[in-house]
C-alpha cells in the first residue's frame, strides 16, 4: 500500500500464587491451538518477524491506519471509552459498544486485520464466549483478554488487582472453544507484573505461561518497567509475546526492531492517534476561542481536498452518476 501525505503540522496488592494444578484443556484442542497458526495474524508474524499495530478508534482512524500503510490495527479500550464516553478506562465501557465499534472499525479498513481489547470479557468463562462470538461476527481478527478483577483499569494506572490465575485460564480456554477453528487471534494479557515489586514479574510470567497452555496464540505480560524486564519476559515467556509502547506509561519506548530482538513480536501503539489528535484538536480550538479564526493556522489542518481525497469523496461521485442515469 502506498503511504499517503497530510499537511498536518506500585500499588502493592496481595494475591494468591499460582497452585500446582491448573486448569487444562483437552489435548486435541491444545494441539490445534499450537499448531494451527494459519490466522491473518500468525501469517503477518511470519512475513513480518515483528507486526507494528496502531491503535485505532473509529472508522475514520482505522482507514488513515491502512492508508498509511500499517498492516494490522488494534482497537484499545482506553482510547474507545475516551472517545465514545470521554471517561477513563475504568471498567465503564461495556463489550457490546466494543463489538459494535468493531464492526464500523472493520468495515472501514477492510484490507487489514483489527484486534480488539476485550478487556476482561464480559464476566466469567461463559460471559467470554458471547464476547468472542460478538467480535468475530463484527469482522475483529483477534482480540486481548486480561485477567484484572472488576473493574479493571488501564495496565499503566495505579490500584489494579488480579483473579485467580487458574480462573482466567478457563476464561481462556472458553474463548479458544469459542474461537474453532476461525481466523481469530487470541491474546491472553496478565496485569499481575503491578501487584508486587519483588514477585509481580515472576507471577506475571508464570501467569503468561499457564495462558498459552490454555491455549492462547500470543501472551501479554502488561507494564514492565524497564529493559530487563522485558528481556526477562522475552527470555521466560513462551509462544508469542506482545509488548505495548505506551507514551507516557511505566514501559520505556523502543522501536519494533529493538523489541523483536529481546523476544516480541507484536508491538502496539495504542494510544498515540488517540493522544495525537487530542493534542491538534486542543490546540486548534484554543486559537479559534482566541482569535475567533483559523486562517492563521491553515497549515496545521487538512484541507479539503486532502480530505475529501482520504474518505473516497470521488468514487462516491461516480457511484451517484452511475445510478442517477441508470435506465
Amino acid at each position: 500500500m502506498c503511504s499517503i501525505s497530510l499537511s498536518l503540522k506500585p500499588f502493592p496488592v496481595s494475591h494468591s500464587p499460582i497452585r500446582a494444578s491448573p486448569v487444562r484443556r483437552r489435548p486435541s484442542v491444545a494441539v490445534a491451538a499450537s499448531a494451527g497458526g494459519s490466522t491473518r495474524i500468525h501469517k503477518l508474524i511470519e512475513k513480518e518477524g515483528v507486526v507494528l499495530m496502531p491503535g485505532c478508534y473509529d472508522a475514520l482512524s482505522a482507514a488513515i491506519v491502512e492508508k498509511t500503510g500499517f498492516t494490522a490495527g488494534f482497537i484499545s479500550g482506553y482510547a474507545l471509552s475516551a472517545s465514545l464516553l470521554a471517561k477513563p478506562d475504568f471498567g465503564l465501557l461495556t463489550p457490546p459498544e466494543m463489538a459494535e465499534t468493531a464492526r464500523f472499525v472493520c468495515a472501514a479498513a477492510p484490507h487489514i486485520p483489527i484486534i480488539a481489547d476485550a478487556d476482561t470479557g464480559g464476566g466469567n468463562a461463559l460471559n467470554v464466549q458471547r464476547t468472542v462470538q460478538d467480535l468475530i461476527a463484527a469482522g475483529a481478527a483477534g482480540c486481548f483478554l486480561e485477567d484484572q478483577a472488576w473493574p479493571k483499569k488501564c495496565g499503566h494506572m495505579r490500584g489494579k488487582q488480579v483473579i485467580p490465575a487458574e480462573e482466567h485460564a478457563a476464561k481462556i480456554a472458553s474463548a479458544r472453544d469459542a474461537i474453532g477453528n476461525r481466523d481469530f487471534f487470541l491474546v491472553a494479557r496478565t496485569d499481575a507484573r503491578a501487584t508486587s515489586a519483588r514477585v509481580g514479574l515472576s507471577d506475571a510470567i508464570a501467569r503468561a505461561n499457564l495462558y498459552m497452555e490454555a491455549g492462547a496464540d500470543a501472551c501479554f505480560v502488561e507494564a514492565p518497567r524497564d529493559d530487563y524486564e522485558l528481556c526477562e519476559i522475552g527470555r521466560r515467556t513462551k509462544g508469542h509475546r506482545v509488548c505495548n509502547m505506551l507514551e507516557g506509561g511505566v514501559t520505556p519506548l523502543h522501536t519494533p526492531q529493538e523489541l523483536e530482538e529481546m523476544g516480541f513480536h507484536i508491538v502496539l501503539y495504542p494510544l498515540t492517534t488517540l493522544y495525537a489528535s487530542t493534542r491538534a484538536m486542543v490546540d486548534v480550538l484554543n486559537v479559534l476561542k482566541e482569535k475567533g479564526t483559523t486562517r492563521d493556522m491553515l497549515g496545521s489542518l487538512a484541507t479539503f481536498e486532502e480530505f475529501n481525497k482520504l474518505i473516497g469523496m470521488e468514487s462516491w461521485f461516480k457511484l451517484e452518476s452511475k445510478y442517477s442515469s441508470w435506465r
